[in-house]
């Protein structure tokens, strides 16, 4: 099993509107692409900024490959995105799962 992490940053004030696009629009294409076990978001305030952390689950780097193309260390972006992110990130990082308790 391989996790893959996307880090986002956006202000504090847009919070609750991008973690609803993110349950509306991001969490479904991620459920919709085989090979995808599972997806947690995660949501950190820090001063004026909230960083949220997308944690996705999948079976093998082909179903990765089916979601995010080619390059999939290359993040993968949405158009309304750009209303919200204050940066974009290029990278994602992978983890192979050795572990599980």
């Amino acid at each position: 099993m391989i996790v893959r992490i996307w880090h986002g940053r956006v202000p504090q004030e847009k919070a609750a509107a991008y973690r609803e696009f993110l349950k509306r629009r991001a969490i479904p294409d991620y459920r919709g692409t085989p090979g995808n076990l599972k997806v947690y978001i995660l949501e950190r305030e820090e001063g004026e900024v909230t960083h949220f952390l997308t944690v996705t689950f999948w079976e093998s780097l082909e179903a990765i490959k089916a979601f995010a193309g080619e390059d999939y260390e290359q993040a993968k972006y949405y158009p309304e995105d750009k209303d919200f992110l204050l940066e974009f990130e290029p990278r994602v990082v992978h983890y192979t799962v050795v572990a599980e308790g």
